[in-house]
């Protein structure tokens, strides 16, 4: 991994810590799967956000706000469903 990418992977991970008690008080949770060439950093929603009505205001209205805040090259941040992950 390249030291600008890893820097860039650090910052998002500790927006993703600092929002992570707002969902995991309704049952909750995140984590990232990557960050792409086009900047575009997609997350996996976990437990009940997973299936959540209010995930797609969640994530542009809280996610992706907060992590342009700290990581203003990223260019937006999506969910990605289980069967998209890279494990």
């Amino acid at each position: 991994m390249e030291k600008g990418n890893e820097v860039l992977v650090n910052t998002v991970n500790e927006a993703l810590t600092q929002l992570r008690p707002f969902l995991e008080q309704d049952g909750g949770d995140m984590e990232l799967v990557e960050i792409t060439d086009d900047m575009i950093v997609r997350v996996k929603l976990l437990g009940a956000c997973k299936d959540c009505s209010m995930s797609a205001m969640t994530l542009k209205a809280g996610l992706e706000e907060a992590i342009k805040k700290v990581a203003p090259e990223v260019q937006k941040v999506e969910a990605v469903e289980e069967s998209q992950t890279l494990s």
